[in-house]
């Protein structure tokens, strides 16, 4: 792996931003999820495999990542144009594109938007709406209280450490993001709690977790997004993944311009705990899938 960062000015603030690029051929550009313990590094695993035959490049999404944040009230106006950037000057019309989570609700807007973004695209554990929209079953006026809070100087920092702590990362990744419960421990766990411990990293999490940084707001804004894209596109999730989160994924599934395979291991990051399962199937749909 190359590591590289890039600068990027948001709300009056310029900071950096890192990414990797390994492998050599057509390019792919590899996205993770929106979480707060999530950076390019989950997709690492998958990158080396998919880098046997593409020239790939993964990169951190501004206010996430292992690098010091700014403090900015983080948006999906943001995101949009940071991945407009990318698709337009730093990876100009890739073969392909790989996003996680949320990434690839943002991927699915874009491609609505500008028609031939990328030639393929692959959805892994497709989200659209963060956790608390989703555990309550839609947006609350708390939500916004919630993210007020975080952000004060000191409250919204001992806020924050008591509901980002190893316990709570450990609870949540045994119950939604990984099969084996003991997969996220010792060096794992410590890398995962470092990002939730690096400068600024509360307010990009909080906005996450309470859906201020939903890609869209109804599934029938995903749905008539999904409908309006005519390159190739790969769903694929895990048959064990949480139900709710599942029951989304599925609804893509019935689409007839989108491919599916579900992964009988793992749950919303498969890619990362089973990185040769997921590897050899979006290898396949790259490689024999024709062009947009």
């Amino acid at each position: 792996m190359y590591y590289e960062e890039i600068s990027w000015r948001c709300d009056g603030h310029e900071f950096s931003i890192g990414l990797d690029r390994a492998g050599t051929g057509p390019t792919v550009l590899l996205l993770p999820a929106l979480s707060s313990i999530s950076t390019r590094r989950e997709i690492q695993p998958l990158q080396a495999r998919l880098a046997q035959s593409f020239s790939t490049l993964s990169v951190d999404w501004p206010g996430f990542g292992e690098l010091p944040k700014p403090r900015v009230d983080w948006r999906p106006e943001i995101y949009e144009q940071f991945l407009n950037h990318l698709l337009t000057q730093i990876v100009p019309r890739p073969y392909g594109i790989v996003a996680a989570g949320h990434a690839a609700g943002y991927v699915v807007k874009n491609f609505a938007r500008y028609a031939h973004a990328a030639g393929r695209l692959v959805l892994l554990s497709p989200t659209w709406r963060g956790p608390l929209p989703t555990m309550m079953g839609g947006d609350r006026a708390l939500f916004p209280r919630i993210v007020r809070a975080f952000d004060l100087p000191i409250l919204g920092a001992l806020l924050y450490g008591l509901n980002v702590n190893r316990f709570v990362i450990g609870m949540m990744a045994r119950g939604h993001v990984y099969a084996d419960p003991a997969w996220l421990k010792g060096s794992r766990m410590e890398a995962k709690y470092a990002v939730t411990r690096t400068p600024g990293a509360r307010y990009s999490s909080v906005r996450f977790v309470t859906g201020r940084l939903d890609p869209f707001q109804t599934r029938n804004e995903q749905i008539n997004a999904v409908q309006q894209i005519t390159v190739p596109m790969f769903n694929v999730f895990s048959d064990t993944a949480p139900e709710k989160s599942r029951l989304e994924m599925e609804s893509l599934a019935e689409m007839e311009n989108v491919q599916t395979v579900r992964l009988s291991q793992g749950k919303l990051s498969f890619y990362e705990e089973f990185p040769d399962e997921a590897g050899e199937a979006i290898n396949a749909f790259l490689i024999a899938s024709p062009p947009g």
